[in-house]
């Protein structure tokens, strides 16, 4: 018990201290970004859901213990970690609020919310057929409608002519992440589930959600929105999830076959944000490479500073979430994975920090402080 107590403690003290180092981070040089950037509003999966799947019947849940525990207060948010998104750190990191789930929020509270709002939905992507097999879900579609929602009929009570709203607008950050369901939740699912496969090569699949992804994006420039944060598809083929469903078992440590085959998409990300950028007027844009950084940790974990990169922290189901009820692993900073899918929280604080303040190849072709000025 008493070896127990320790761990509880230290564990609690580590999430303390990774949350003290945030606010001087933020403090330090998030300040004079905060007066430019007015407001974050993030889109898309269960990488960034904030709590919107708690209102909807749905399997893609993640609104009970052990989820949240190093959340303040140690409760399950919705989040599909134990604490904190990515979403949530870029938002610290303007010296802003986490955005709140747009389903949490009462008619009220939408019409005075006015730095950001999380319309994520875990299971969800690019297509609306994707993630309809885990129940109801809010495809990237019905995100971006209520974003519309917001434009049209909330934020107009903030401010006092449309081009204050405009201004405002163009100064925020949106943030988006998506498309990986599309091949989890889709493509990769056995044909009982989705023909994908059958009617799509690989390419042609990638080309169906590419040229989809941008006509979404493009409804989001038109309602306002001109900084973006788009983040790649991570390396499916080293998800738990996937290597535990492959018979025969994968001879590599990910089943590569997979990972080619998102990377078609992947590669052909940046064109299209480079388009959108030729074509769009004031468009600017940070590709986020998910895949890279998270292959090269799940290859040699220990290189970068995690014991064990490849055994979630918790024991997971048939879908890939943490079971019920039970007690997670309580070295939660040396693990890159949490569950079967998701990354812990330290995996997407240290994503975050160096998207925003580095310069390197993970976010290109700027960084995000360097997109908020």
């Amino acid at each position: 018990m008493a070896v127990s107590m320790i761990m509880s403690v230290q564990s609690s003290l580590s999430f303390y201290l990774l949350c003290f180092a945030l606010m001087i981070v933020g403090k330090s040089s998030s300040g004079a970004i905060a007066t430019v950037v007015p407001a974050v509003y993030i889109f898309g999966d269960s990488l960034l859901d904030s709590g919107n799947n708690n209102f909807l019947e749905n399997q893609a849940k993640s609104n009970f213990a052990p989820y949240g525990i190093d959340f303040p207060n140690g409760q399950p948010t919705g989040r599909a970690t134990n604490g904190a998104t990515a979403g949530d750190f870029i938002a610290q990191f303007l010296g802003l609020p986490y955005p709140p789930a747009y389903l949490s929020l009462s008619e009220a509270t939408k019409r005075i919310t006015t730095t950001g709002i999380n319309y994520a939905s875990g299971a969800s992507g690019i297509l609306p057929q994707t993630g309809t097999i885990r129940g109801d879900i809010l495809t990237l579609d019905e995100q971006i409608n209520y974003f519309k929602s917001t434009v049209t009929n909330d934020l107009p009570r903030s401010y006092s002519t449309p081009k204050i709203l405009s201004d405002t607008l163009a100064r925020s950050i949106f943030v988006i992440s998506t498309g990986g369901n599309d091949y989890l939740n889709n493509y990769l699912q056995p044909h009982q589930f989705s023909n994908s496969s059958q009617t799509h090569t690989p390419r042609k699949f990638a080309n169906l959600l590419l040229d989809t992804f941008e006509q979404q994006v493009t409804t989001i420039y038109k309602l306002g929105g001109r900084k973006f944060v788009v983040f790649g598809i991570g390396p499916m083929g080293c998800l738990p999830i996937v290597i535990s469903r492959a018979d025969p078992k994968p001879k590599t440590l990910c089943i590569e076959g997979v990972n080619n085959t998102v990377n078609i998409y992947n590669n052909g990300l940046l064109a299209i944000l480079e388009r959108l950028a030729s074509r769009l007027q004031g468009f600017t844009f940070v590709q986020a490479d998910l895949f890279t950084q998270i292959y090269a940790q799940f290859q040699d974990p220990v290189k970068f500073g995690y014991a064990d990169g490849r055994t979630p922290c918790c024991k997971f189901g048939a879908s890939g979430m943490c079971i019920p009820g039970q007690k997670p692993c309580s070295d939660r900073y040396n693990r890159l994975f949490y569950d079967a899918i998701h990354p812990v929280q330290l995996v997407n604080y240290r994503f975050a920090r160096d998207c925003f303040f580095r310069n390197s190849t993970l976010c290109t072709p700027i960084n995000i402080q360097q997109l908020a000025l």
